[in-house]
């Protein structure tokens, strides 16, 4: 019997069918010479900072650095079910070999690691490795495994990683939280995306606007335009030359331009343009591709590949007929695809580019136009299958027409375009046009398409039409999800190997949970579509040393790690570096001034000012105090007074208290009749130790 073990239950109940295993068991499935069973993402882990010893359970700076001689593993507490198969299915004497079927890279490697080690299995070890979930591809990989041991380069090189991660993570994590008393989450990647956001609102906060003109002629309908013009008056003067003068076309230029059709979608493209066409943040648009990824409405969503493998053309051309017919927007469109374009299986890593499945065509869905589905999985099946057709239609291709003309002694410019061949564009144009909100273009210069002036080199215009316009010069935009997606997709990347298995900032499955880590940990909030640093981000960015907010740390590590793939590098080595600088990082900072100890602390809310010596008022836990010791007035929460007419003495009764003396406040309990009753509170103090307060109903009558 040979027991495979894959990654997620889809993935192996795909391969059980290809294997002829059918008989369904308890976490696993048993059929054919076979047992099939799954490691439900990441059972295994490295243990948490605590397992190392009670001295560890607190933060403290003097425990500083944690560097664990001798490695732990901890099994996630809500998978140890589905572990302990695992482990049974492993030592059944029955069992003759265990084949690796996680997924074909270094995470996947990790993942079966650490249960196989774990686990305790001596038994021999095989790897399947493929691309595609296609049938055939399967039956391929089975017949030609590999020996496991083959991978332990790919294992050394996602130990290290884990490890790394862990060291920086949790030695800075805890020094920097110790030395500023507040917990800051610090991360190999989390850090340096923090940093750009940081980068970008600093950019926009110093920003100086300045103004800018642009005088233009009118050119028998078509519009030439200056150089940026600095000065109004410059501007003016210019204008009223050029009405006296005589404008001449000084060149004329033709250039034919191609723009080739988008890729395949990638996660991290298709979060990109899901956040924004439909809003959607980048952990929705997972979300919402897995859901369909299990309606196997959709190909695998964790991706970082925009390529189908070679021996995918027949189905990716099947699915592209199957979607003509489906989708709104192809209504009445007649192409054949050119699938060719999309297919390389070299550039297909762990997984291939995300586009719908013919199971479409299996399904109740299909045949009431997908309406059964909820909206937001819709759309992004829809989006999914409309840039799959978009990849396989022809260019786009235009002419695009550069006009310059002279007048009084200054340079003139008019740009027109005329489109040949409308191509992939023509159904991108037809999409957009079904879609309820408009999203703003990503490149302005590609929408407009302007016919081209008919000018001729030598033409000439007597007194021109001219006129200024005024500008504002822009500061940088805020980042969005989908800007900052693509920023960390390059970020470090001019300092990264060519070769290397993940580039950029995290990985496509990865970059969603770290955007939504540093909102739940306050560092970063939304405002709309904006992703905008809070006071703790912009400080925690200021305290940090550049090793850890910049992407070159991550750009040193991949180039290590992937040598250490090849055999190239040394394991050890590369982590006696990482203990190396987790020392030297706690030793940087051995204390704070005081001044720095109280960079992280909580502001407390102004709730108003005080009626006797008009300092601030501040919210406590139990009252609302004045700022000044010397002054005496303080608002209990739990004054008799409220609590007797059973009312919460809120923040917002206070401050309108404070601010004017009253406040209405409905369904105040009434002892005397038991009935509940609208009346307006009234602040009368009197200056003593307690403030006293009154109630006026019905005209103002005043009850104590």
């Amino acid at each position: 019997m040979k027991l495979v073990i894959a990654e997620k239950p889809s993935v192996a109940q795909t391969i059980a069918a290809v294997l002829g295993a059918k008989e369904k068991k308890d976490g696993y499935i048993e059929g054919g010479g076979y047992l099939v069973s799954w490691c439900v993402g990441h059972l295994v882990g490295l243990s948490e900072a605590a397992a190392y010893g009670e001295q560890y359970k607190k933060w403290s700076y003097e425990t500083l650095p944690i560097l664990p001689q001798e490695w732990k593993y901890t099994v996630a507490a809500d998978k140890r079910k589905q572990f302990k198969i695992l482990k049974d299915l492993m030592c059944r004497p029955d069992v003759s070999e265990v084949i690796n079927a996680c997924d074909a890279g270094r995470e996947g490697e990790l993942i079966f690691r650490f249960v196989y080690h774990v686990a305790g299995c001596k038994k021999n070890m095989r790897r399947l490795w493929i691309s595609s979930m296609e049938d055939a591809a399967i039956k391929k990989g089975f017949d030609t495994l590999k020996n496991g041991r083959e991978y332990d380069p790919l294992f050394a090189s996602a130990l290290c990683r884990a490890k790394a991660d862990w060291l920086i993570g949790i030695n800075a994590t805890r020094l920097f939280s110790c030395l500023y008393s507040k917990t800051l989450n610090v991360g190999r990647v989390q850090t340096p995306t923090l940093k750009m956001l940081v980068d970008r609102d600093a950019a926009i906060t110093g920003f100086q606007k300045e103004k800018y003109y642009h005088v233009r002629l009118d050119m028998g309908g078509a519009e030439s335009v200056s150089a940026r013009i600095r000065s109004a008056e410059e501007a003016e003067a210019l204008k009223t030359a050029c009405e006296v003068s005589q404008a001449v076309c000084l060149s004329l230029t033709r250039e034919k331009k191609t723009v080739a059709p988008p890729r395949l979608f990638d996660l991290t493209s298709l979060q990109r343009e899901a956040n924004r066409i439909h809003g959607y943040t980048a952990k929705q648009t997972l979300d919402l591709a897995q859901s369909l990824y299990e309606k196997r409405l959709l190909t695998y969503p964790r991706t970082d590949s925009a390529f189908l493998t070679d021996d995918m053309g027949g189905t990716a051309a099947g699915i592209a007929t199957l979607l003509c017919g489906k989708l709104p927007f192809m209504q009445g469109v007649n192409f054949t695809p050119d699938i060719s374009r999309l297919l390389d299986s070299k550039k297909v890593s762990d997984h291939h580019a995300i586009i719908p499945t013919a199971e479409l065509a299996k399904t109740e869905l299909a045949k009431t136009d997908l309406a059964e589905l909820p909206e937001s999985e819709r759309n992004i099946l829809i989006l999914a299958g409309a840039r799959l057709l978009f990849a396989a239609v022809e260019p786009h291709i235009y002419e695009a027409v550069t006009a310059v003309f002279g007048c009084a002694d200054k340079e003139f410019i008019a740009k027109g375009k005329t489109v040949l061949c409308a191509g992939w564009k023509e159904l991108e144009h037809r999409y957009r046009a079904t879609l309820k909100a408009k999203p703003d273009p990503e490149d302005d210069n590609e929408v407009l398409e302007l016919d081209a002036p008919p000018f001729t080199e030598g033409q000439t215009f007597d007194r021109p039409a001219a006129k200024v316009t005024v500008h504002d010069t822009t500061p940088p935009k805020p980042h969005n999800e989908a800007t900052l997606l693509s920023a960390m997709e390059r970020a470090g990347n001019e300092n990264t190997d060519p070769d290397t298995e993940r580039r950029g900032l995290g990985t496509p499955a990865t970059r969603a949970a770290v955007i939504e880590k540093l909102v739940k940990s306050g560092f970063v909030q939304r405002k709309g579509k904006q992703l905008i640093p809070t006071k703790d981000g912009s400080n925690l960015v200021y305290v940090l040393p550049d090793s850890l907010t910049s992407p070159q740390l991550t750009a040193e590590w991949e180039n290590s790690l992937t040598q250490i793939a090849k055999g190239a590098a040394d394991p050890d080595s590369f982590m006696r570096g990482i203990e190396e600088m987790a020392r030297e990082l706690v030793k940087a900072y051995p204390s704070l001034s005081d001044t720095d100890k109280e960079r992280f602390k909580n502001e407390k809310p102004v709730i108003g000012k005080c009626p006797r010596c008009g300092g601030n008022v501040y919210e406590g836990k139990k009252n609302y105090y004045c700022e000044n010791k010397d002054c005496a007035f303080v608002m209990w929460k739990n004054d008799r007074f409220f609590e007797e007419r059973k009312t919460a003495f809120t923040p917002k009764i206070a401050a309108e208290l404070l601010k004017n003396g009253r406040v209405k406040v409905k369904k105040l309990y009434s002892p005397k009749t038991g009935k509940t009753y609208d009346g307006t509170v009234l602040l009368a103090d009197t200056g003593g130790k307690y403030v006293n307060y009154r109630i006026t109903i019905q005209r103002d009558k005043e009850l104590s």
